[in-house]
């Protein structure tokens, strides 16, 4: 897969970190979350199944390079 727009990976990555936050979390501050969660990857997914359509790949084939994309920008160059 060849460029992977930077609001892809902002929307994918929005939506790790709100899953990530419910961690620990229980009764409302757990749902309310949860709900912040779903927006998210809702948000992610439309708008990779839209450049999916826009450059007529597959949306798995978008999927997997975007998740790709937020892995390796979060790894820190200075760790061996």
């Amino acid at each position: 897969m060849a460029d992977i727009p930077d609001e892809l990976i902002a929307l994918e990555r929005a939506a790790e970190e709100a899953r990530a936050r419910l961690a620990g979390l229980t009764g409302d501050q757990y749902d309310e979350q949860l709900r912040r969660w779903r927006t998210a990857a809702d948000a992610a997914r439309a708008a990779v199944a839209a450049h999916a359509e826009a450059t007529r790949t597959s949306r798995q084939d978008v999927e997997h390079a975007v998740r790709l994309a937020v892995q390796r920008s979060q790894e820190d160059p200075t760790v061996e």
